[in-house]
């Protein structure tokens, strides 16, 4: 059974084959959509390969979280979209015997080598752009279902919430599993888009590989069309009016503006006095809406690339309801974002494992509060605005805006009055230890794809600047996160600054 990405088939089978022969599996993931995703992936590939484990999240890899899996009496310990960058304190573990290791991840690693590391950097591949963190648990579960494809003993029993159990009923789609494990392709591009992967538009290299096997799997649709997020929950006007990140003068950020606007249009666009959705269109319908949208984008002069940015490829989960956030990857990707960033990862796990009763009811109440908290935040950046700086931009939210959304809301603030997208954009926030006056900040940071094409790579830019005041970082050329010791802004800014203006010099 050859995997997806033939590059990384020898070590996905190599990590398979030691899940394979453990007695059970600590799973271990990262708390944001990709996270979540991989998470559910190597879950469900585990309990068809009749392996008992447990799953357990965390916000942050660090010392103590480590520590703390080491502590436990699992010898195997998988972790999934992190532990690359936290190889030498997981190596130190391994040394002494603790557990053993399996990593599938995306992220810069640490100088440390260990035996089961599955990582697309290790191989010549882009883990910021090409494999997000589902992906590569994505490859670990297509190897998994290979090794396991031996008619072997699964009458164990696993827990779909992750624990071990007797017999236990399998999640809500399971008669909808695919022995090999394609089927897990739909949640791998879910996780790809919440990732930010999907640049120019559409998900490139290894990325459009497990695009391909989702969709000979049945599990996914992909084509052209209007690149605006909500087309399958928002109606038309929401949709017109929300939708940013191409800024059209009398649409955007304009609710009469994109009423007239489709009152314009000679389409029945209401049924039962309710404004239809996008999902709901025919193909003709869409086609009228989405041509007067760019002839209206030429005729305000918004410039050509813009322009184009308006249409994109749209990865669709086919066996989703229409009209649902589920339906959609990047509506999916949001929903799951608005529950383990609320210490919720349970709710989102539940979600992906295909429980749509009571984890997806929750997970709607959780996704309208991240909505009002995500508005908030942007509303208050852009009100107080930002610290412009030689080559970055910078913003201190303190306690006002929560740690584990201050990266998107810097990211969904760029672009809007006074805050630059040609600059990247750092945000602090207080990490809110209880009972800890000084509490250590994070530090989120964004920047665009077209500032990593010029040399930018916010990776290197935060793990430096972090460790250069005693903190420690890392991530993503586009997307990266560090933690700093209270009352250290002031010089990791200065540093900051110093490489980026290199970087893009």
């Amino acid at each position: 059974m050859a995997g997806p990405i033939p590059d990384l088939e020898e070590r996905a089978t190599l990590c398979a084959r030691r899940l394979y022969s453990a007695d059970r599996v600590l799973l271990a993931s990262h708390i944001d959509a990709d996270g979540l995703t991989s998470a559910a992936i190597a879950a469900q590939a585990i309990e068809r390969a009749g392996i008992p484990f447990e799953t357990v999240f965390e916000k942050q890899l660090d010392e103590d979280a480590i520590a703390a899996l080491a502590a436990t009496e699992y010898d195997t310990v998988l972790f999934t979209d992190f532990g690359s960058g936290q190889l030498d304190v997981i190596g130190q573990h391994e040394d002494a015997g603790e557990f053993t290791p399996v990593i599938a991840d995306h992220h810069q690693p640490a100088d440390r080598e260990t035996k089961y590391h599955l990582n697309p950097l290790l191989f010549g591949i882009n883990g910021a752009s090409e494999l997000s963190g589902a992906g590569t648990s994505y490859v670990l579960a297509r190897a998994l279902a290979a090794v396991s494809d031996d008619g072997s003993d699964t009458s164990q029993g696993v827990a779909t919430d992750g624990g071990v159990g007797a017999n236990t009923a399998a999640p809500d789609d399971a008669t909808d599993a695919r022995p090999d494990n394609t089927d897990l392709a739909a949640l791998a591009v879910v996780g790809a888009v919440g990732d930010m992967q999907a640049s120019s538009g559409e998900l490139h290299g290894a990325n459009a590989k497990i695009v391909e096997e989702g969709v000979d799997a049945g599990v996914l649709e992909t084509g052209t069309d209007l690149a605006l997020y909500g087309k399958q929950t928002r109606p038309l006007p929401k949709l017109l009016e929300y939708a940013t990140d191409v800024h059209i003068p009398g649409i955007s950020n304009d609710e009469r503006g994109a009423l007239r606007f489709l009152d314009g249009l000679d389409l029945e666009l209401k049924r039962d006095g309710e404004w239809r959705r996008w999902s709901g269109l025919t193909n003709d319908e869409k086609q009228t809406v989405a041509s007067a949208l760019v002839k209206r984008a030429v005729t305000k002069g918004v410039p050509a690339t813009k322009i184009d940015q308006l249409v994109g490829t749209a990865y669709v989960l086919a066996e989703e309801p229409v009209g649902t956030e589920l339906r959609d990857a990047s509506e999916f990707s949001t929903l799951l974002n608005a529950t383990a960033r609320y210490d919720r990862a349970d709710v989102g796990l539940g979600v992906c494992l295909g429980n749509r009763d009571e984890a997806l009811e929750r997970a709607r109440k959780l996704l309208r509060n991240h909505r009002r908290n995500l508005s908030a935040g942007i509303d208050l950046v852009t009100r107080e605005g930002v610290t412009v700086e030689d080559h970055v931009q910078w913003f201190h939210a303190g306690d006002r805006i929560r740690e584990t959304i201050v990266g998107i809301v810097a990211g969904m603030a760029m672009g809007n009055a006074g805050i630059s997208r040609s600059r990247p954009i750092l945000a602090f926030a207080e990490k809110g230890v209880d009972g800890d006056d000084e509490p250590d900040l994070k530090v989120s940071s964004r920047g665009t794809h077209s500032l990593v094409r010029r040399g930018l790579d916010l990776s290197v830019v935060m793990g430096e600047a972090s460790r250069a005041v005693g903190g420690d970082g890392g991530g993503h050329d586009v997307a990266a996160g560090a933690t700093v010791p209270n009352g250290a802004e002031r010089e990791f800014i200065e540093r900051a600054d110093e490489i980026v203006g290199n970087q893009l010099s």
